[in-house]
Order: structure tokens, then sequence, then C-alpha cells
């Protein structure tokens, strides 16, 4: 199975409205002095920003919608240009600011894809019932996603997202069905 990113901080899950919105990006700082800012991209899909017409700010509250009016790309940043953001002291209070796209505004996903943030929560059993939990977290480790795991007996698992662990995945049940290989369970974590 394969998970695409569209979410926050390598170790730490946000949901945004219910997960109606996904995080896209975070402003680093800006870029010039004509409104432009360098973003750290949180999609799998660096690219995908030159489809995108519009983000929105995360201001804490609001979520002022921000038109996308060219798009660069510099080093692991992308560098954006706002409309009707043309200097560097109109940019500089959004540093530091998460961007974040509708669902309808997300990248579509293919056949056992999901977005990190639907994940979250889901219960998970294991495929002999001997292990039941709650998907707390996902960890990138560059290989595979690890999913942190915590078990109904206050043990957390810290389970490979490999398709000879996750063996079935219902986002309408919200539940999860998985395998743990041998010597898993020895490396738990306690909490």
């Amino acid at each position: 199975m394969f998970f695409r990113l569209e979410r926050g901080h390598p170790f730490l899950i946000r949901v945004f409205m219910m997960e109606k919105l996904l995080k896209v990006g975070v402003i680093s700082s800006t870029h010039g002095l004509k409104g432009e800012v360098k973003v750290f991209p949180t999609t799998d899909d660096v690219k995908r920003f030159r489809q995108l017409k519009e983000v929105l700010l995360d201001a804490g509250d609001e979520k002022p919608v921000l038109q996308i009016e060219q798009v660069k790309f510099f080093k692991q940043f992308v560098i954006l240009k706002f409309k009707g953001i043309d200097d560097i002291e109109d940019v500089q209070k959004y540093k530091g600011k998460d961007l974040l796209v509708t669902r309808e505004n997300a990248v579509e996903l293919k056949k056992d894809e999901y977005f990190i943030a639907d994940l979250i929560g889901v219960s998970v059993i294991s495929d002999d019932n001997s292990l039941r939990g709650i998907l707390k977290d996902v960890i990138q480790t560059g290989a595979n996603d690890v999913y942190v795991i915590d078990l109904e007996d206050g043990r957390q698992l810290l389970l490979p997202a490999i398709k000879e662990c996750v063996l079935m995945v219902d986002l309408d049940e919200n539940i999860m069905k998985i395998h743990v290989l041998d010597g898993l369970l020895d490396n738990e974590v306690a909490e």
C-alpha cells in the first residue's frame, strides 16, 4: 500500500477543520523584496504547486484565500508569489504559517492510497484478533512510513507501513487490519 502525504510535520499529524483541509506547505521565510515567500512543502508531490490556483493561509481562526500568481522551485523549497502581495513587508507576517488546500484541490489518490490525516484515529486489529489499538501517528523514515499504534494494553507498537503488515484499510468503517511480523512486539515502545 502507498500513502500520500499532504499533511504536517514529519512526526506530528495535525487535522484541520475536521479533516476538510490538508496541509501542503509551511511558509519558512520571505524571498526577495517583491512579496515572494519560500515554502517548505509537506506534500509528497512538490510539482503539484504548479496546478494550484489558490491556497488557504492558516492564520488561526481565519483562513484567508491566497491566489497563486507564480511558482518557482529552489532546492527543497517552493517559491510562491501571491496576487496582490507585492512587498516584503506584506508577507513577513506569514512566516511560519501553514498553507492548506481543500479536499477538492487535493491530489487524486490511487487505489490503496490514503491521506495520512484520514488514517489518524483509525481502529487497528491484528489478523489473529490478539491485538487492538488506535493509529496515533505516522513517522516518515524514507524507506517506508511507520505507524504508531497505541495498543489497548498500554503498549505502543511501531508497525512498518508495508503490504506484509497492513492487510486492509476501510475508512468507511474506520478500521485497519494488520499482521504483526515476528519480532515487532519485542521492539515496542512503552509510553
